[in-house]
């Protein structure tokens, strides 16, 4: 798959910042509403969140890393590889969320949350709207990162960037089925 880079990148941050919009509003919701799980199985707002900030932590670092050292030169096109279009064709939302199962290291089920978790995906968002727009400076075809299943495996970072919106997209759905959940 062939992507103009500058508007790939473009609809990334257009994207991000529908995202990091949407999370803002969570701000408004009561405890209860974050916390409302509707089985012992499905996640809350919080959690959906909590398991994107967890990911957050390992990808926004090993994005920084890569456009720092990287010493391409930008180029007009960005040609996703086998791999990553793989990893992004899988997390894509569907008007159906198919069930996946998550490692245990990003599984934030049980856990104690607060609205902490909301300011901290809007700070790592934030970051990552950086990262986009630092990307414009190197060729995001050849420049490459690990991804958080195996540190051996590299993915080209424009689908790096594409998997992350991608998954963020998925548990905002989530996150918003959640909800609907906690309110009825």
């Amino acid at each position: 798959m062939e992507f103009k880079t500058t508007e790939l990148i473009a609809e990334l941050i257009e994207k991000t910042r529908i995202n990091i919009n949407k999370v803002e509003n969570y701000r408004d919701l009561s405890k209860n509403a974050l916390n409302h799980k509707e089985s012992l199985e499905k996640w809350s707002v919080l959690e959906c969140l909590e398991h994107l900030n967890l990911y957050g932590d390992f990808y926004n670092p090993e994005i920084k890393r890569s456009i720092e050292t990287s010493q391409t030169k930008p180029d007009k096109t960005f040609k996703s590889g086998l791999i990553g279009n793989y990893f992004v064709n899988t997390m894509l939302p569907k008007k159906k969320l198919n069930k996946m199962k998550t490692f245990k290291d990003k599984n934030p089920s049980g856990s104690s949350l607060d609205t902490r978790v909301i300011d901290r995906f809007i700070r790592q968002q934030k970051e990552f709207l950086e990262l986009l727009q630092n990307s414009r400076n190197i060729n995001v075809t050849k420049t490459t990162t690990a991804i958080s299943i195996s540190k051996l495996v590299k993915m080209r970072l424009g689908d790096t960037f594409r998997f992350i919106v991608a998954h963020n997209e998925r548990h905002l759905i989530q996150a918003d089925n959640a909800l609907k959940q906690a309110i009825c």
